[in-house]
Formats: structure tokens, C-alpha cells, sequence
């Protein structure tokens, strides 16, 4: 069967029904779901582009898959720390919005939306996630700039205006959020000027941005109470057509925002052997807000400890990474922090800790996929 008809109708399955989804039993990889099949038609991401806001931050018609990404952490004023993600994904089903629908057919869909959130309770070493799914018409899920909005039915992000700050606003069977966000630093282009080449092959690439020092304040709701909670988000934005190419099966991301002010990313692309692959890389972002790219030679990555999954997948969850004259310990604030949802992945909080002295110098997020 076309891996790309079966993803399609699976996700149209798991639309028909409302609100949070049970992990249904299927899991879908990265190489399905990002790979270069089934492209035709639709648009590439195969050469740097100008970039606009506040126009970038809403969707992007004719390429196949984009997302909004935030990872983030929390603090009460008593000092309870907690960290989270919510993500929309959406996955075009064909490249013309009104290709085959017919004049005012308001329930032809062009797109499948995913939403993904979790949050992980750091004193109590728990993580709790959740998945949604719908269709994108009439109406139940989309993009928009004026007003500018995201939305999965009742999970949203939205702004007054078209600029921040925005809300952010999650309700799941076992957690809610409610977070006001203001961009403290401008958005970084990732990759070659906003253009994230994932292998040599021209179109196997990301249009690829982020804001990555986000102040943040509102509330969790967990157990039957508010938690008052300010801190730092992070927000990655992508959008592409192909990204992954045969010989790659996943990848690790890290985002890290230092108390110096200064943030870094860096992404190692995984071969079908679990390798780094050489079209990994990152950027550094400066205090002022310049950048700096990195490459896969001036990065050095080393796991030292490990967490295994019930499907005995085993997950990094403590790294030394090298940097220029960094040397630190990039460690999660506990184990499980497993997305076990459709799509499942290794999404958690981290500390990042000075190798010598083994302070606190900062905090972040990694995600791993397998």
C-alpha cells in the first residue's frame, strides 16, 4: 500500500472522532511521515527565501507538512517547576486546496491536523501527554494571520493583533494551560538563511525558523489545581515537503537557552545505523540576538546515560557536549518523559550543568526521535 494513502487514512480515522485520542495502536516513523515520497505537486523547500512577519508565523499553502513547536520552562513562586510542549502539526492531503472538492463543498478537507502536549511534573518525577486530532474543514482546525490564530478545536494559540504577545491555551483530560506569551528576541533563521537542508538532495529541506527566548506567564492546571507559573519558552517553526531522505531514521534536538542570555540549537540527523549524519547542525544565538552557525565539526556529542521504553527503544538522556570553550552536561530532570502517542518520541526538560563545577547554567529541551 502508498505509505502516504495509509498515513492519510489513518489520520482521517483518528479525526472522526472528537477531542483526545487513545494511542490507537498504530505508530508512524519519521521516515513516513518527512520522507520524499508522494511529493509531486506539491511545493519544495529548495532555495532561501525572504522571510516576513508577522505574515510567517500563520500557515504556509502548497507544502506538505508544518508545524508550531513550543517547549518550555515553568516555575510557581514557592518554586515548583514544571516543563511542557504543545505542538500543531498539519499534514496537506493534496497540493490544490481545491483540487477535486467542488464548488461549496465546505466538508472537503485539504489537511489533517495533530496536536501534541504534555507536561512533566518535576517534583514528582511524572509526565503526562496528550494527542488530538481533526480534520482542518469546516472549520475544526487551520492558520490565520488576521486574526492571527492557530487552532486544533479547542486548543489555540492567538493574539489580539497579528504581533505578540500571544496566548496559548491547551485543556486535555488531565492537564490545562493557559500561557501568555512576549518574544524577548527576534526570530532566528535556522539553516542557510531559513533554509534547513536535511540531505544533499535538493528539496529534502525545511523552511525553518525560531524565537527562542520567550517570556512566559499564566497557569497550570494540574490535579485539580492552579498553578501560578512564569519562565522561558522556546517556539521552532517549520514547514517543507520532504526532509528526510532514505538513509536517515530520526534525529536528536536539542534547544538551549543559558543564563548568560545567550540560546543554542543544534540538531544530529541519525543515519539507518544510528549515526550522526553529516547534515546535522545548529546555530548560536548571542545576548544582542546575532547569530552563529554550527557545524557538525565544531560540535562534539557523547551519550552517557540511558533510559530504556517498554518497546526496548533506548533513549540518551544524559550527554556531554563540547562547544567552542563550553563543556557541559546536558541532563533530563528525570527519566520518563516519553511521548507515547501516535508518533512516539523522547520529548523532555533538561538541565544544562558546567562539566567541571557541575552548576546549573542553564535549562532547555530535547527531543529524540527513533
Amino acid at each position: 500500500m502508498n505509505k502516504r494513502f495509509f498515513l492519510m487514512s489513518l489520520l482521517l480515522l483518528l479525526a472522526c472522532s472528537n477531542g483526545e485520542e487513545e494511542n490507537p495502536g498504530q505508530r508512524l516513523s519519521a521516515a513516513e511521515v518527512l520522507g520524499s515520497s508522494d511529493v509531486e505537486g506539491f511545493l519544495r523547500a529548495s532555495e532561501p527565501r525572504r522571510f516576513n512577519f508577522p505574515q510567517d508565523h500563520a500557515a504556509h499553502p502548497g507544502f506538505r507538512n508544518e508545524w508550531w513547536y513550543f517547549t518550555g520552562n515553568l516555575e510557581t513562586p514557592t518554586g515548583r517547576r514544571f516543563g511542557y510542549q504543545v505542538t500543531f502539526f498539519s499534514s496537506a492531503i493534496r497540493p490544490d486546496a481545491d483540487d477535486n472538492c467542488g464548488v461549496g463543498n465546505a466538508w472537503c478537507t485539504n489537511a489533517i491536523w495533530m496536536g501534541h502536549a504534555a507536561i512533566s511534573d518535576i517534583s514528582s518525577e511524572t509526565h503526562m501527554a496528550a494527542e488530538i486530532f481533526s480534520r482542518q474543514e469546516p472549520g475544526l482546525a487551520g492558520a490565520t494571520l488576521n486574526p492571527f490564530r492557530v487552532w486544533i478545536n479547542d486548543w489555540q494559540l492567538f493574539s489580539a493583533d497579528n504581533e505578540f504577545p500571544w496566548e496559548l491555551e491547551v485543556i486535555t483530560d488531565e492537564f490545562a494551560l493557559s500561557l501568555n506569551l512576549m518574544a524577548e528576541k527576534s526570530p532566528v533563521l535556522q539553516g542557510a538563511n531559513g533554509l534547513s537542508q536535511k540531505t544533499p538532495e535538493a528539496g529534502n529541506a525545511s523552511y525553518y525558523y525560531s524565537v527562542t527566548r520567550i517570556d512566559t506567564r499564566g497557569q497550570v492546571y494540574l490535579d485539580d489545581q492552579r498553578h501560578e507559573v512564569n519562565g522561558t519558552s522556546w517556539l521552532d517553526r517549520e514547514w517543507s515537503t520532504s526532509a528526510l531522505g532514505a538513509d536517515q531514521t530520526g534525529w536528536d534536538w536539542f534547544s538551549l537557552q543559558l543564563d548568560d542570555g545567550k540560546e543554542l540549537m543544534y540538531y544530529q540527523l541519525r543515519d539507518t545505523n544510528g549515526n550522526a549524519h553529516p547534515n546535522s547542525g545548529g546555530n548560536l544565538t548571542s545576548l544582542m540576538g546575532t547569530q552563529s552557525a554550527i557545524t557538525p565539526e565544531q560540535m562534539r556529542l557523547e551519550e552517557e546515560t540511558y533510559w530504556q521504553a517498554l518497546d526496548g527503544k533506548q533513549y540518551a538522556i544524559g550527554w556531554h557536549m563540547i562547544f567552542q570553550e563550553n563543556d557541559w552536561i546536558i541532563r533530563a530532570v528525570f527519566e520518563d518523559q516519553l511521548m507515547d502517542v501516535t508518533f512516539q518520541y523522547w520529548e523532555g526538560a533538561v538541565e544544562i550543568l558546567d562539566s567541571s563545577s557541575g552548576a546549573v547554567v542553564g535549562r532547555g529541551y530535547l527531543e529524540m526521535v527513533r
